[in-house]
């Protein structure tokens, strides 16, 4: 243990990393704790499903790491190299749906581009998102800048954004499209943060996530995302930080010789751990917090590429398999009632066209995840391949290997995913003001010297580091009367 001027950092996900960094980086003496036997939480690249062949465990697609404020001010993509494909996301629309053919909706950074592909809603789609773009830092700010308890520094881009996240999240979410590829591309985006559609919170999630779509994209990261934890952890050391795996913390009280202790765990988690230095009030309001529903992982091994019926499609590292803007909703709504849907939301990335050297010649390794209600048990993998056969045919002829992750297995693996619900907390608009409590500083708890880093605080879910910073720069401030340091690469 270090001496009572340290600081402990609970939990070696990217927050976790991210708030050590900058505690380092301050000239504080920190050790990080992380039960499991590699660090990494949602940013770890492994042998999941056969030897040799490389699979992202958790997320795997990065739209956040090349646009928000940690890791521009860290530098990232000076310490690691990034793909950033021309063509962000694509959604696959079959003959029905799409007009008598299949062809997908593509999302392309170039927003000309994609308003040419859209057809008669094209013109509809740019005048969507121009106004974001052009107003995009002020979008950010308003979005992931540090809680939403806070008059906007760019009053125009948070009324804007406010805007269209009441129209895409009410049912006006359909009133200035006439075609299918448009809302499809809307709804694939904000499924992402899994909950009914339409509703604010989801809608806001996909507003942000599509803005950085056409602007920066969404890069692949090369040799998998482990490559953002081992440039976060290389830092780290390299400014005196010191990382223990496989041990994990169970009573806040192990922890009593550093002077702050700093949880990247959920505010589930950080009751169970140190509810015994924290008020009854507050250890009430963390037990009141709220998880969502969950994901089921199925990951696949293809002897060769997906054979998409719209070629197109490949161009796209991020897949929203799921047909329509009304079929995504069905499927989204059976979720948030119970049931396991038979046409299920797909979010898929396929990685080799971009990171070719990842994995041998002729191997791709494909990941998936669908939704389902927290804590299933149930087997996905078959709906799955059904629903991308639907897209791509041939596809079930390629698997050489699956391996499937029910959202209880994923509870397991991590025991910050509550029932499966790897965001922490469900996205709802009352839990995106308070998270996880109703503060101007959420990540400081009324414990001495206690902060919360997770995505169970502002901005939320994402491989953004953003929680981890904004808590690490509230204890330089509280406990030692710092400024948050220079992170650049020096």
């Amino acid at each position: 243990m270090q001496s009572s001027g340290g600081a402990a950092v609970i939990g070696a996900g990217p927050n976790g990393l991210a708030a050590a960094v900058t505690l380092a980086r301050a000239g504080v003496p920190v050790t990080v704790f992380e039960a499991a036997e590699t660090i990494g939480g949602g940013t770890r690249t492994t042998e999941l499903v056969e030897p040799g062949v490389l699979h992202d465990v958790c997320s795997a697609i990065h739209p956040m790491a090349l646009a928000t404020g940690f890791f521009r001010a860290f530098e990232i993509e000076r310490r690691m190299e990034f793909v950033v494909p021309a063509a962000s996301y694509a959604n696959p629309l079959d003959g029905r749906a799409g007009g008598g053919a299949d062809r997908a909706a593509i999302a392309y950074r170039d927003l000309d581009r994609t308003i040419a592909e859209l057809g008669r809603d094209g013109a509809a789609y740019g005048r969507f998102y121009r106004p974001l773009l052009q107003h995009l830092p002020g979008v950010l700010d308003f979005t992931l800048g540090g809680g939403m308890l806070r008059w906007p520094a760019h009053p125009i881009a948070a009324l804007l954004t406010g805007l269209r996240a009441l129209e895409q999240g009410t049912p006006l979410w359909n009133a200035r499209f006439r075609e299918a590829a448009a809302p499809a591309l809307l709804s694939g985006v904000a499924a992402h943060s899994i909950g009914r559609l339409p509703n604010l919170a989801t809608a806001g999630v996909g507003l942000v996530l599509g803005a950085l779509a056409h602007t920066v994209g969404w890069p692949v990261p090369v040799g998998g995302s482990r490559a953002i934890t081992d440039a976060l952890a290389a830092d780290l050391l390299a400014h005196g930080g010191r990382i223990e795996t496989a041990h994990p913390v169970d009573d806040v009280r192990e922890l009593s010789s550093f002077r702050v202790r700093v949880f990247d765990t959920s505010a589930r988690g950080l009751e169970r751990i140190a509810g015994s230095e924290l008020p009854s009030r507050y250890r009430r309001a963390l037990r009141r917090f709220s998880y969502g529903d969950a994901a089921t992982k199925v990951d696949f091994v293809l002897d060769g590429p997906i054979p998409w019926s719209d070629p197109r499609v490949a161009q796209a590292p991020t897949v929203h398999v799921g047909g329509s803007r009304a079929e995504l909703a069905a499927s989204e709504r059976v979720v948030a009632s119970g049931g396991h849907p038979a046409h299920p939301y797909v979010l898929l990335a396929q990685t080799e066209e971009f990171d070719a050297g990842r994995n041998a010649p002729g191997v791709n390794a494909v990941w998936t995840y669908t939704h389902v209600p927290s804590g299933s048990t149930v087997d996905m993998g078959e709906p799955v391949i059904r629903q991308i056969e639907r897209f791509a045919p041939g596809f079930r002829d390629r698997i050489r290997a699956v391996r499937v992750t029910t959202a209880d297995e994923m509870s397991r693996y991590n025991r910050n995913y509550h029932g499966g619900d790897f965001s922490a907390g469900a996205i709802t608009l009352p839990q995106l003001i308070a998270r996880p409590t109703l503060s101007v500083d959420p990540w400081r708890t009324p414990g001495r010297g206690i902060y919360l880093a997770s995505s169970s605080t502002p901005p939320g879910p994402g491989v953004h580091g953003l929680c981890g910073w904004y808590a690490a720069k509230s204890a330089l401030r509280h406990e030692y009367g710092l400024e948050a340091p220079d992170l650049s690469l020096r």
